[in-house]
């Protein structure tokens, strides 16, 4: 059985979550809703403050979509109950981050800013302190398309091993390269 799988997930305090004839299962909490669509195979019971999920035979592609229909569903669970927050740091100099609306305008070290028309789900903060480097502070109930959008932000300028400038996740390690040394 698989590890994931089996878990039940703990539904907390104001959170209810429904499970229509198609298969289609819908989180609202105090943040928000979410759905998303289960494969008709996978069976999704809730019942006295836990959800399970179950899969009907041992079949490999079942057994990858048993773990996987339970991670999606906990983090539904997770982002309309708590929310999930990404934390990108633009370090070089010159660096810049400024929010307009919904849209991020970031200056990379191109001859041109690069502006993001960031998704209604997601929310977003840039915070220049003097003597750091600016951070972005994503925010969204959707952990899936946060991760989508740190990412895409990140590719804009991707850390380059050497001085380690570009956009990173805050805490992320970089591996950083020795450089080219003189011959004496």
């Amino acid at each position: 059985m698989s590890r994931i799988g089996k878990l039940p997930i703990a539904v907390p305090t104001g959170v209810d979550i429904s499970v229509d004839k198609d298969n289609a299962v819908t989180v609202k909490g105090p943040k928000g809703s979410l759905t998303t669509q289960v494969d008709r195979d996978i069976a999704v019971a809730v019942e006295e403050g836990t959800l399970t999920v179950t899969r009907p035979t041992e079949q490999k592609r079942h057994k990858a979509m048993h773990g996987l229909y339970r991670s999606l569903i906990n983090n539904m669970v997770v982002g309309v109950s708590n929310g999930f927050t990404k934390q990108l740091e633009l370090v070089g100099v010159g660096y810049k981050a400024t929010l307009a609306g919904t849209t991020l305008e970031l200056a990379l070290g191109y001859s041109h800013n690069v502006y993001i028309a960031l998704p209604k789900e997601v929310t977003a903060t840039a915070v220049t302190e003097k003597g750091k480097n600016p951070i972005v502070t994503l925010t969204s109930i959707d952990n899936q398309l946060l991760g989508q959008v740190a990412a895409k932000i990140r590719s804009l300028r991707k850390v380059e091993p050497y001085k380690g400038k570009g956009v990173r996740f805050v805490g992320e390690i970089i591996r950083r390269k020795a450089g080219k040394t003189a011959s004496k």
